[in-house]
């Protein structure tokens, strides 16, 4: 629960969707992929959700509110079960697993909670039976639970911060940055016209990080590069990733306005131009759109 909860918190789990998610069409994505995106659109929901997932962690370490963790636990579970089933997620038996352990927690109270809930009477307080005979034992491990708990919240925050830099929102970006669209292609100096069928001609190139790039055909087909940017010498070096014969483009840059941006190299002693356009990311709806308090009519779209 505090692994989860922390993850979903930060916001580590579902980051908001990046470049590549934005230009995909929507039929073309996975249902654990819309679920992803869906929910890292909305980062406050996922905040919210990872905080009720820390609560019901948090709660159980302590003897008398395990029944309420162990409640919101279960809820909060069974919730999340139905969306790894119906999106399929990869931890479906995990979350399975601890559906099982809350009602496994909550199996002394079941008769409590009976009464409470569906018949309306008297819940009897729960017996507290002490783990030792001793005080100074009884002492000990309470002292061990708060300890274990500690530990936990540390050594998740600390996790976090460093996926924060690593793969989160913390991730440096690479100075060209964003997603550029295609003006003028030309090979071997030949203006190469925006046709469908022009299976060399690129449609736009996304950098999103530093390591790795996407470049979008006029078919609208991906291929997937690996990067080497040089912003002393204004080179970038694309490798094509997952390939027994790699295509290699070789190009040096130029950047006449924060929005243009000019590739001049070739691939196979081909001789390459490329003048690309930065699209603006506010264009897209699910990043421009905000948050509005009072709608006279739905916005759905």
């Amino acid at each position: 629960m505090l692994s989860y909860g922390f993850a979903k918190a930060i916001p580590l789990q579902m980051t908001f969707p990046g470049l590549f998610t934005l230009i995909e069409p929507f039929g073309n994505m996975s249902p654990m992929g819309v679920l992803w995106s869906s929910v890292g659109a909305s980062q406050p929901y996922e905040i919210a959700a990872g905080c009720l997932e820390i609560i019901g962690g948090l709660l159980l370490f302590v003897p008398r509110t395990t029944t309420l963790g162990a409640l919101i636990s279960l809820a909060d579970m069974s919730y999340v079960f139905l969306l790894n089933m119906t999106y399929d997620v990869p931890v479906k038996l995990l979350s399975f697993h601890l559906i099982l352990i809350a009602l496994f927690l909550l199996a002394p109270d079941f008769g409590s909670l009976i009464r409470f809930f569906f018949l309306n009477r008297t819940a009897e307080p729960s017996p507290q039976t002490p783990l030792f005979r001793a005080p100074r034992g009884n002492h000990i491990s309470i002292a061990a639970q708060a300890l274990l708990a500690l530990w936990l919240i540390a050594a998740n925050l600390w996790g976090a911060r460093i996926n924060w830099k690593q793969y989160g929102p913390g991730l440096p970006k690479p100075a060209l940055y964003g997603i550029w669209d295609v003006e003028r292609f030309s090979i071997d100096g030949q203006l190469r016209p925006p046709l469908l069928t022009d299976h060399d001609r690129w449609r736009r190139l996304i950098l999103e990080r530093n390591d790795f790039a996407a470049l979008t055909r006029m078919d609208d087909a991906q291929a997937y590069y690996n990067t080497a940017l040089d912003t002393e010498k204004n080179t970038l070096t694309l490798t094509q990733r997952h390939s027994n014969k790699p295509q290699k483009f070789s190009f040096t840059f130029a950047r006449p306005a924060p929005d243009q941006l000019i590739l001049d190299g070739g691939f196979d002693n081909h001789s390459t131009q490329i003048q690309l356009r930065l699209e603006d990311p506010k264009k897209f709806l699910l990043v421009g759109r905000g948050f509005h308090w009072v709608q006279e009519y739905p916005f759905n779209r």
